[in-house]
């Protein structure tokens, strides 16, 4: 792609994310969700392969109809209650369709189905666009609407997440796929905690995207995207491939990783709440997904003696992301003896 075009799109990316979550009027607010869906747009269907063209078309069909159903739900609170400002979304019909129409943005379950096609038809790179920073505006607007939404529906949606991110993660072959259901599992535990703690959904979705590009980024510079290539990764980058061991264990929320962190006060802050059966159902569904991540894990770390592989034994990373890949890394791995200190700034 063209080095000023590809500076456009992401310049426009960072602008409809930062009007999205500076805006106070709901107009504004879709305006820069959807400057942010077509500028994602050619990022993800640059290597014109059919498989990237489908992805790009199954995305822009689920945002376009998300935006229509949240330009929708803001109507009729208007109409309703003469308010545009976001904060102020009372009508509980309003409330119903909004929390719809950010499921289907998100990728929540009932509304799951285009995440995974559209993230194996993507570049790495662009996958970690989608995962991460594409998830920040609608979670902005769940933040601040999160006083008029229904318990009961995100509870139920949250638990559905967890449940199907794991299950359907279970018999994948393709990485890119697997980080899919894994974002589909911890969007669950975001959203079970949306009503009761905003600031637990922000501090997970922040841990979440921490963990993710570490995982992105390395699996990038390694160029690995099946698991039968993840086999044969070890011979190239030994220490990296450790280095993502521990990672993807910190995705799974493996104590005393950072991954724990969100995982035990979202359960802690249920049990506050009398939600005792809710927190353990998404506690044992985390189960699930944490059989795939040890899977990944065990395929990142396998020797496979006495037999030798074809490739040659060499430390080279191509791209220039050492130090940023060192850094998430290691913030991925070791900031829960930090607890306390993200407690009192969150």
């Amino acid at each position: 792609m063209n080095p000023q075009a590809k500076l456009i799109f992401t310049i426009s990316l960072m602008l409809g994310t930062t009007i999205t979550i500076s805006s106070h009027h709901w107009v504004m607010a879709w305006a820069g969700l959807e400057i942010n869906t077509l500028a994602i747009l050619p990022l993800i269907s640059k290597s014109h392969h059919p498989r990237a063209i489908e992805a790009a078309t199954k995305y822009f069909l689920t945002q376009s109809a998300a935006s229509a159903l949240l330009l929708f739900s803001s109507m009729t609170n208007a109409w309703h209650t003469g308010q545009w400002d976001i904060t102020q979304m009372t009508h509980p019909v309003s409330s119903l369709i909004l929390t719809a129409a950010i499921a289907m943005k998100l990728g929540l379950v009932p509304f799951h189905f285009w995440y995974p096609e559209v993230l194996q038809g993507s570049p790495l790179t662009t996958g970690l666009l989608l995962s991460t920073i594409m998830k920040l505006p609608p979670i902005t607007l769940l933040f601040m609407t999160s006083p008029s939404l229904n318990p009961t529906l995100l509870t139920t949606m949250a638990i559905l997440s967890a449940a199907l991110g794991g299950w359907m993660g279970l018999n994948q072959t393709q990485i890119r796929k697997i980080l899919a259901f894994s974002s589909i599992s911890h969007l669950g535990w975001m959203a079970i905690i949306l009503v009761y703690n905003p600031k637990l959904t922000l501090l997970n979705f922040y841990m979440y995207t921490l963990m993710t590009a570490a995982v992105f980024l390395t699996l990038n510079s390694m160029k690995v995207l099946k698991l039968t290539t993840l086999m044969t990764a070890w011979t190239k980058t030994p220490s990296l491939n450790a280095m993502l061991l521990l990672t993807l264990l910190s995705l799974a929320g493996l104590p005393p990783l950072t991954g724990f962190l969100p995982k035990w006060l979202i359960i802690q802050e249920l049990t506050k709440q009398d939600m005792a059966p809710a927190a353990t159902i998404i506690s044992l569904l985390s189960l699930l997904s944490l059989f795939f991540y040890l899977r990944l894990a065990y395929c990142t770390t396998i020797t496979l003696p006495p037999h030798t592989t074809n490739h040659m034994k060499q430390w080279h990373i191509s791209k220039p992301t050492n130090m940023l890949i060192a850094i998430l890394t290691t913030m991925s791995i070791t900031l829960l003896p930090m607890a306390p200190m993200i407690l009192t700034i969150i």
